[in-house]
């Protein structure tokens, strides 16, 4: 056979070898078939083009968007407080500051988005259009956004009050029924951040070296960066150093409540991050740093009328304080107030009812008495106690009523969802420290609740 195919190899064509149409490599290209798209006449995107467009920002923003509604809520604000802080008036030299409307439409449009930094919002004043129609081709860093969302923490207070005052003057809002609850937030400390007194008082020692040694370098280096770098690590020092002495001298007080709860002497612990925070029991049964948000709602429209913070993890006592500063503000009493079973304070009650309102707060269940039998009898908890006032005894009474079962169902309709809004736009964490700064935190997420009730108003009259 070799002979043959040499014979055939001297005159006749050479036949092609097997696999010698093989691309070098021995790799295998498929046929692509013929197909539709390889006829097809399309345009395909060339991201390299330059492109040069005229816009303005007053027409990136639809009519109808909401940060044009936001706008409009800050436009009708006395913003006559902040602008009394602004330093550069009249003849005095210095650079222009920022318009408060901007810094106040910033913050509220970016919780309703549920942004909750300073650099987040910087950040987004630079790509996002609405952020940018906002600030109108004024920069704004993330500094002065930090300082105007805590410096202003009373002015917010006295707005929350002022709107609620002109929806209840225009009857938008009764006031006649409020549910009040309390919703645990994480504060700005870690757990391991929580020390005793010995060593404390031996951070505090080394603080104020490191900021004696600080202060030394500052003064002798001549050099403008340097002298930047040092000043900005000199005032983180000093800061520490007040964290730690206001750590130190919150101890007392920690160590009376350690000792009314019966616990040993000494293991009171104050955090070296926040002072302010306490350990408190969450919603998922873990136990963290935390603040207690108190928040009073009008069941009927849902607004947001009262906010209190406080560093206690219990919700009992709250209520009084929070009627007191209502009535101070709007010179009215709600005719109830409604709470779950956490708010039960017997001075409460008592005080609430003197003033004729109507607490609507399930009463404790009576524990059974030590050696009784298992299937003995218990008395119900509707029952007025033998040492119990007229006043509650009459509460107790009231709310064995079936039809203050139905109206009391009000309050998990409205403190419930109320919370619910606050968590979705990003109450989840604060991420400030202090209660000055923590509640001024606080009520930018109500004043915002505050700012949507607005815009849905507008939106149902445009409807109607």
């Amino acid at each position: 056979m070799e002979s043959a195919m040499r014979r055939a190899g001297d005159g006749a064509p050479q036949q092609p070898k097997l696999f010698e149409d093989l691309p070098e490599g021995g790799r295998i290209e498929r046929v692509r078939p013929v197909t539709r798209a390889a006829t097809a006449r399309v345009m395909r995107p060339d991201r390299a083009q330059m492109e040069m467009r005229a816009a303005d920002l007053e027409s990136l923003i639809a009519p109808d968007h909401e940060v044009r509604l936001v706008w409009a809520f800050v436009e009708r604000a006395d913003l006559s407080g902040l602008y009394a802080k602004v330093e550069a008036a009249g003849e005095v030299a210095g650079r222009p500051g920022i318009a408060p409307e901007i810094l106040l439409c910033l913050w509220l449009y970016g919780t309703l988005q549920a942004v909750g930094s300073a650099r987040a919002l910087a950040r987004l004043a630079q790509p996002h259009d609405a952020y940018r129609w906002i600030c109108g081709g004024v920069t704004v860093k993330h500094h002065a956004l930090s300082d105007f969302r805590v410096e202003h923490g009373a002015w917010l207070d006295e707005l929350l009050a002022r709107q609620v005052a002109s929806l209840v003057n225009i009857g938008a809002v009764q006031l006649q029924r409020l549910a009040q609850d309390g919703m645990r937030v994480r504060a700005s400390a870690g757990a391991a951040s929580f020390r005793t007194k010995p060593t404390l008082q031996k951070l505090l020692s080394k603080a104020r070296q490191h900021v004696k040694r600080l202060r030394a370098e500052l003064d002798a280096d001549p050099t403008a960066q340097s002298r930047r770098d040092a000043a900005s690590a000199e005032r983180a020092a000093r800061e520490r150093e007040a964290r730690l002495e206001r750590a130190l001298a919150m101890l007392p007080e920690l160590e009376r409540i350690e000792r009314r709860n019966g616990d040993d002497e000494g293991s009171a612990r104050a955090s070296t991050s926040d002072p302010d925070a306490r350990v408190m029991k969450m919603a998922d049964g873990g136990y963290r740093p935390a603040y207690n948000v108190q928040m009073a709602s009008d069941t009927a429209s849902q607004v947001v009328v009262g906010v209190q913070v406080i560093n206690a993890g219990s919700d009992a006592g709250q209520l009084a304080p929070m009627l007191g500063r209502l009535e101070r503000v709007h010179g009215r009493r709600p005719r109830a107030v409604l709470a779950d079973g956490g708010f039960v304070s017997l001075g409460d009650v008592q005080c609430l009812e003197d003033k004729g309102v109507a607490v609507l707060m399930p009463p404790p269940e009576p524990r059974r008495p030590k050696g009784a039998a298992a299937h003995a009898p218990v008395r119900s908890r509707y029952a007025p106690l033998a040492e119990d006032t007229v006043q509650l005894g009459r509460w107790r009474r009231r709310m064995g009523r079936a039809v203050i079962g139905a109206i009391y169902k009000e309050r998990a309709a409205t403190a419930e969802c109320v919370n619910a809004l606050a968590r979705m736009r990003g109450l989840v964490r604060f991420s400030v420290r202090g209660l000055v700064r923590v509640k001024a935190a606080a009520l930018w997420y109500a004043i915002s609740m505050r700012v949507l009730d607005a815009m849905t108003l507008q939106l149902r009259q445009g409807a109607a």
